[in-house]
């Protein structure tokens, strides 16, 4: 059951009932949503993210007025950051306030803009302190260049969990991800066909990437991983050019991806195979001061 703590603002715990009230929202403005709309995907399907198990999700919906359509949403999975969609300062303003005391409100993430309303808020009424965690960049594909790099894509399957787990947790330490529950998120993606592996010349995988499912005729790529021995020989490129493809063939008309803005090498490969800027985003961690 739903529960209203702001005139315009309503929480749940329910992915469904969120889906009901926000799902045409977030797929009418799918790249802005694609985080939303992913999550909300994976819990819907009873698929693992990298939270807490032991903390359920929460969810929320934003109306300007009684009978207006749903015009912002946020989708938290502890102990990581709240997640904001595309939404008015105003409604971001709104939400801290209505969130004020919750016990797993560790920071926020979203469009710089909305992200750092929040954040201003929080720190003004508890006198604590935020931090940058990541600055990121949301990419659309354009038209798609492949590189000429020699190999193949091929779908990882159960087979190769050994070595795919090894990819992956290595990439949440690169990103610095506390990530829990990996080798159940790992087997979810897998078994939804979402993770491929390039292979070199002589057939042995050289990079790893993942597609999401079509939600709001979007899919979104990532994550990306290419062995640090195997780096410099343009593996990471072919294999976002080929699963980008991959989300092309099942009926994506958005492709969507994240770079770290502090990663000027990523942000140029992905230019070069026909990415173009969208937004830029922000995760901001908070630290907790004396509360007024």
């Amino acid at each position: 059951m739903a529960q209203d703590l702001e005139m315009t603002w309503t929480f749940s715990h329910s992915v469904h009932e969120f889906r009901e009230q926000a799902g045409a929202f977030l797929s009418a403005h799918p790249a802005e949503n694609t985080v939303l709309l992913t999550l909300a995907d994976r819990l819907a399907r009873g698929g693992a993210t990298e939270g807490d198990p032991g903390q359920p999700p929460g969810f929320g919906w934003w109306r300007p007025g009684p009978d207006a359509p749903v015009a912002g949403a946020w989708v938290q999975t502890p102990p990581f950051p709240l997640r904001l969609s595309r939404m008015p300062a105003e409604a971001a303003v709104q939400l801290e306030a209505a969130l004020a005391g919750s016990p797993v409100l560790t920071g926020v993430g979203g469009g710089v803009e909305q992200a750092r309303a929040f954040a201003d808020c929080w720190a003004k009424r508890t006198g604590g302190t935020v931090e940058v965690e990541v600055e990121q960049r949301l990419y659309r594909l354009g038209e798609l260049a492949v590189p000429p790099v020699a190999g193949r894509l091929r779908q990882v399957t159960e087979q190769d969990f050994d070595l795919a787990l090894v990819w992956l947790t290595a990439f949440f330490v690169d990103v610095d991800h506390r990530a829990q529950q990996v080798p159940q998120y790992l087997r979810g993606r897998i078994a939804a066909g979402e993770l491929f592996f390039w292979e070199d010349e002589s057939g042995e995988p050289a990079a790893m990437a993942a597609v999401s499912a079509v939600l709001g005729g979007m899919v979104r790529i990532g994550p990306v991983y290419t062995p640090p021995v195997l780096r410099g020989h343009g593996y990471g490129s072919a294999v976002t050019a080929g699963i980008s493809q991959v989300g092309r063939d099942r009926g994506a008309g958005q492709v969507l991806l994240y770079t770290d803005l502090a990663n000027p090498t990523a942000n140029s490969i992905y230019q070069k195979i026909g990415y173009r800027p969208v937004e830029d985003t922000v995760s901001l961690k908070f630290f907790e001061g004396t509360v007024r």
